[in-house]
């Protein structure tokens, strides 16, 4: 009688034995993680009906944007949650460094009351543009089709609170020097009512509504962050130094550094995306619908910056060649 074959056991698991090496820590704690996609039909393992099965087939399963394995997508610089909190960790005694010497030196007295209005107008109301960037960035993390996927944009939208908290940090410290700028009061109306914000309420507002993960990808990390970065984070600090404001030029490089870590990630995804035939086709069709709502959001804010009369201009070609890097 022939006995059954005894199988070797595995030194890892099986979705990651396929290499011939020890999976890093990344893999481990990283790699084919989501559930939601064991039965194409029922991504919730309940009724194939129910409404939450219905939209993920919809809005991930049947996007036009399609690969066989997006479980093979890496995020090019490998961070798993304890590894981001030690980098964010670094960023945040930075940046807090900063602001307690400036505070120290009291730096927002030595502030043109002019300027001050442009930061009331500006600035504090740039909390609702990072709020809801991280808002559309944690729709996309639910709804991606891999978890490696998912946790960049889990990353991205912890960053985006995080600026939220500097500006908000920003408001209350201008409030106390200002006391007649409307720090901590008007941003609300700013946000709503002024030219300057009307583009990119717009753009953000249509972000939140755009559901299928691939164009919501396209969306927010290829045309709407580019374009905040380069017109309220670049822009404005520039505009910030030149107006004796070296806190607000340090805080925005700060942020930046978290856009370009993004920037990186978003490139890997579109590259292996692009592999599939079909999907250059997809990203560039989603790219011409979206783009003129950045341009918008660029032309109204820059428009409003003192004396920078080729901001605008300078944001739009940098978004340009962003999009040029991707080989699209």
């Amino acid at each position: 009688m022939n006995q059954p074959e005894t199988l070797k056991p595995l030194r890892t698991w099986s979705h990651l034995a396929g290499r011939r090496r020890k999976p890093s820590e990344y893999e481990i704690v990283s790699v084919g993680l989501h559930y939601s996609d064991r039965q194409v039909q029922a991504p919730f393992e309940l009724d194939p009906d129910m409404f939450m099965s219905r939209w993920y087939r919809k809005y991930r399963n049947d996007s036009p944007l399609t690969c066989d394995d997006w479980n093979a997508f890496r995020d090019p610089d490998e961070l798993v949650y304890r590894t981001y909190n030690l980098l964010q960790d670094g960023q945040e005694t930075y940046v807090f460094s900063v602001l307690n010497q400036f505070s120290e030196r009291e730096h927002d007295k030595g502030l043109d009351p002019a300027w001050a209005g442009t930061l009331a107008r500006l600035l504090a109301p740039s909390r609702y543009v990072f709020h809801t960037l991280q808002m559309a960035s944690a729709y996309a993390m639910q709804m991606a089709p891999a978890s490696t996927i998912s946790n960049c944009f889990a990353f991205q939208a912890a960053d985006s609170l995080r600026w939220v908290h500097h500006t908000a940090y920003r408001t209350k410290e201008l409030s106390r020097t200002f006391v007649g700028k409307g720090f901590g009061v008007d941003e609300r109306q700013y946000w709503e009512e002024d030219p300057a914000w009307q583009g990119m309420r717009e753009l953000m507002e249509k972000v939140l509504v755009a559901w299928d993960w691939g164009e919501a990808f396209v969306a927010l990390n290829l045309v709407a962050k580019p374009a905040i970065e380069e017109s309220l984070l670049r822009r404005f600090g520039d505009v910030g130094r030149h107006n004796s404001d070296t806190l607000l030029g340090m805080l925005t490089d700060a942020q930046a550094l978290d856009g370009a870590r993004h920037r990186r990630w978003a490139t890997a995804l579109v590259r292996m995306s692009t592999a599939v035939p079909g999907n250059r086709e997809v990203l560039r069709a989603w790219i011409d619908k979206w783009e003129p709502l950045g341009d918008a959001a660029i032309d109204a804010f820059c428009g409003a910056l003192p004396d920078a009369p080729s901001a605008a201009s300078e944001a739009r070609a940098a978004t340009r060649e962003f999009r040029r890097s991707l080989d699209l």
